[in-house]
């Protein structure tokens, strides 16, 4: 693609608004050093020597948007608890309102920790609760994700298992995005693909989507059979399976699957780049551009924060560069 084309529709993503709905998230980092063996038991002792917070799950989606110039509203749930609050001033710093966050008592903010140690994860530990949202909850639930996905030309639904997508979220979604012709974009996990028939496009990794089949995807045909029955299964639009080191694989109706090998030329993390890929997807689309644009530019980012430790976004002048 040529540059002049990416900065046409970088520019029009600031005037094209995007919907996130889904499991929000604080990503909390702890870096150090090994260089010993706890005596306690067969471990390592990490000396740590700084710590860091990032908007982590949907909030990281939205979180890309925003590093695009894209006007984001997202919508889900998080605890009354400190790290709620801290998710919430983090938001706000960079520049997401979270006029459309619900803060309930009853469920902790999910949070996953990470000690990191030379460059390497050494261990994650995860604060969380999956149980489905249900009763007066959920209708404070819906009647944000109406109010977010009102006004967008794309809404993204950021699923991570945590109970914020449901087949009441998904109904509603359908019914605002339907009479408008406005996509929604699924990021899935398994065990809930039978939600998101319809969706213009759904975006598995190759573990999620051979994971509905109880299936691994071991050589292409093992892909081009998973993804062929996911489009037909899901009735979807577009199905793109990423693939980590070896890019992504689009399938579309009555075409041949097209594969867009990596932009990457270092992978350091993986962590957050099926984030970016649909935020960047998704704010493409809503701009205009068609949808083979959109996966390019989309690749070409994820090739650009898969350069970095955990979760990391994209700026415009970084994707036009990567087409220079």
């Amino acid at each position: 693609m040529r540059k002049g084309r990416v900065r046409e529709i970088c520019r029009a993503m600031r005037r094209s608004p995007v919907a996130v709905v889904g499991d929000i998230m604080l990503d909390r980092y702890i870096w150090g050093a090994v260089d010993r063996i706890s005596p306690e038991a067969p471990v390592p002792v990490v000396a740590v020597s700084d710590t860091s917070v990032r908007p982590g799950g949907a909030a990281n989606v939205a979180w890309n948007l925003v590093s695009l110039g894209v006007e984001t509203t997202l919508a889900g749930v998080i605890g009354k608890d400190a790290s709620g609050g801290e998710l919430k001033r983090l938001m706000k710093g960079k520049g997401l309102s979270p006029v459309a966050v619900i803060a309930d008592e009853s469920r902790p903010t999910t949070e996953k920790i990470r000690i990191i140690a030379h460059n390497q994860q050494v261990v994650r530990a995860d604060f969380e609760s999956g149980e489905p949202i249900r009763g007066g909850l959920l209708r404070r639930l819906l009647a944000a994700v109406k109010r977010a996905a009102g006004g967008a030309r794309a809404v993204i639904v950021s699923d991570y298992g945590k109970g914020v997508v449901s087949s009441e979220v998904m109904d509603l979604i359908r019914a605002v995005c339907a009479p408008k012709g406005v996509p929604f974009l699924i990021d899935p996990k398994e065990g809930h693909f039978s939600l998101y028939r319809g969706a213009f496009a759904v975006t598995p990794n190759k573990k999620e989507a051979g994971g509905f089949y109880n299936r691994r995807i071991r050589n292409e045909a093992d892909l081009e059979t998973v993804g062929t029955s996911l489009l037909r299964d899901l009735e979807a639009q577009a199905v793109l399976i990423t693939r980590g080191e070896e890019g992504m694989t689009l399938f579309q109706n009555r075409a041949r699957p097209k594969h867009f090998p990596t932009r990457a030329s270092e992978v350091y993390d993986v962590t957050g780049a099926g984030d970016t890929v649909i935020s960047v997807l998704a704010a493409a689309l809503a701009a205009g551009a068609s949808l083979h644009e959109g996966i390019a530019l989309a690749n070409a980012a994820a090739g650009i924060v898969v350069r970095e430790l955990g979760t990391a976004s994209v700026r415009p002048e970084e994707l036009e560069a990567a087409f220079s």
